[in-house]
């Protein structure tokens, strides 16, 4: 059951190197073609690509641990990331902090719906604002 005193938890910082090898893994993984990706030496990231993030966020770094969503009643609902500027390329080092931005709930046709919002902001080595991503999660009643 969704702990609704998760919201506002934040999670501390955690790295995210983001590497050649890993971006053209990535890029085969969800069948792109795009040179971009595969092609050149320092490829810049897929549009989808810090959802890689999870790998790295573990622990304290996680506060999606306290939310405590029952993982066979829930969901990934919708999946959202936008960029303040270009995408970030191999070779970057990211600083992301998570935080638990919402715990909502509603009825839904089937019964209640609790909803939990992620919200994750990648930082460069100078501090600037990269990406920011948005995760929404749904439990079912």
């Amino acid at each position: 059951m969704v702990d609704d005193s998760a919201a506002g938890r934040t999670g501390e910082p955690f790295t995210l190197d983001v590497e050649r090898g890993k971006i053209r893994e990535f890029a085969r993984a969800t069948h792109s073609a795009n040179p971009a990706y595969l092609d050149t030496e320092d490829p810049v990231v897929p549009a989808t690509f810090l959802t890689t993030a999870f790998f790295w966020q573990s622990g304290a770094a996680d506060p999606w641990e306290a939310v405590a969503m029952d993982q066979h009643k829930g969901l990934h609902a919708e999946q959202e990331f936008v960029f303040h500027g270009p995408p970030p390329r191999a070779g970057a080092r990211l600083t992301g902090v998570s935080r638990i931005e919402s715990v909502t709930r509603k009825e839904g046709r089937s019964g209640p719906l609790a909803f939990a919002v992620m919200v994750t902001e990648f930082r460069d080595e100078t501090g600037r604002l990269v990406a920011t991503a948005k995760l929404t999660g749904v439990e079912a009643g």
